[in-house]
């Protein structure tokens, strides 16, 4: 069991298991590591929204396009500063593959 933290105000800090800092989920362990289970569950709903919105209306060049500029940064968003584990760049990759 952790001692608590206490600020110079006399505020507590919580223990927790995840952070969210920057749009970066960082996990509790013993060195650093990030999940990357948060970004993608995001890919999904935000590429309907784009196919609700104008697919009907442009080509599908455009629509992949728009695709890859709006919805593709999310769940990449600071994976090149994240040491990804093995089982995480597997849940990157298979998102990625069933994205496209």
């Amino acid at each position: 069991m952790c001692s608590s933290i206490h600020t110079l105000d006399d505020r507590e800090f919580d223990w927790v298991n995840e952070v969210r800092y920057f749009g970066v989920h960082i996990v509790r362990s013993h060195k650093f590591k990030c999940s990357v289970d948060q970004s993608q569950t995001v890919l999904l709903p935000s590429s309907k929204w784009y196919f609700f919105q104008v697919g009907r209306l442009v080509s599908e060049e455009v629509m992949v396009q728009l695709l890859k500029q709006k919805c593709l940064p999310i769940p990449l968003y600071a994976l090149d500063v994240c040491n990804l584990d093995k089982r995480s760049m597997q849940s990157v990759d298979l998102t990625m593959n069933r994205f496209l």
